[in-house]
């Protein structure tokens, strides 16, 4: 998994067509129609810069963010200083999270599952967040798909521009595991009117819901709700985001 020490810099600037806010309304939407714990505890899993656990304590959630890069998390703090909310960042790799107790909510978004190198990888994910979850608590997440993989991002490459940034964003695909590697190329105004540039890369791997279901399965998860791009309606072929909500059955007395 990458850090981002480059990306950090510029993923506000790069993800500022995101609605954080109706994101964040939706995955609230979710939560209120399955929610049965009493508890208002939320994780946010692989936060970044804090975006959405902003608007999650907005919506009155008692929000613990966890990222494994402190570049992303400086951000986020930045952000927390300024809005005064009661927010606690912890800089954890989410394989191996260590909470000091259950939480009756966690939210991975923005396909940082897929960001997970391998099953094994996803599997340790999903452990934890099982060990952590109150007994009925909620696990709400959402998965580029295959498709998105194989049609969308695949061997194309994509290109960002705002009044300071340019950045080029090349993908190569492996069509033997739908892994996508990510290239991208920074180049940022100066002062003086000239560019600096930069440059970071990642990978992203995409995995069959027959797949994401079993290991659920295993680490004590069941899924109760399957949506497509980011609606209250089942996934089709074509769907290029995936949102699993599933419960957690492990009764456990404390951890």
């Amino acid at each position: 998994m990458s850090g981002y020490n480059v990306f950090a810099r510029y993923y506000d600037e790069l993800t500022a067509n995101i609605d954080y806010k109706k994101r964040a309304e939706y995955f609230h939407e979710i939560i209120k129609k399955f929610k049965t714990t009493e508890n208002n505890i939320l994780l946010d899993l692989a936060c970044g810069t804090g975006s959405i656990s902003e608007e999650m304590a907005h919506l009155g959630y008692d929000v613990i963010g966890v990222d494994n890069s402190q570049e992303m998390l400086n951000i986020a703090l930045d952000k927390k200083f300024d809005s005064q909310l009661n927010i606690q960042y912890l800089c954890q790799d989410m394989r191996n999270i260590d909470m000091f107790g259950t939480v009756d909510v966690t939210i991975c978004a923005l396909d940082s599952i897929n960001h997970l190198a391998n099953i094994d990888d996803v599997r340790k994910v999903f452990q934890k967040v099982s060990l952590f979850s109150e007994y009925n608590g909620l696990f709400i997440f959402d998965v580029n798909t295959v498709y998105k993989h194989r049609k969308i991002l695949a061997d194309n490459t994509f290109t960002y521009e705002t009044d300071n940034l340019y950045c080029i964003w090349e993908n190569s695909l492996n069509p033997d595991n739908d892994e996508v590697k990510m290239n991208l190329e920074f180049f940022e105004r100066e002062e003086n009117g000239l560019y600096s540039r930069s440059s970071d890369s990642f990978s992203e791997k995409a995995y069959s819901e027959e797949t994401i279901e079993k290991l659920l399965a295993e680490n004590n998860f069941e899924v109760i709700a399957k949506y497509g791009d980011d609606t209250f309606s089942p996934p089709s072929e074509n769907s290029q985001r995936i949102i699993y909500t599933a419960r957690c059955t492990l009764m456990k007395e404390g951890i």
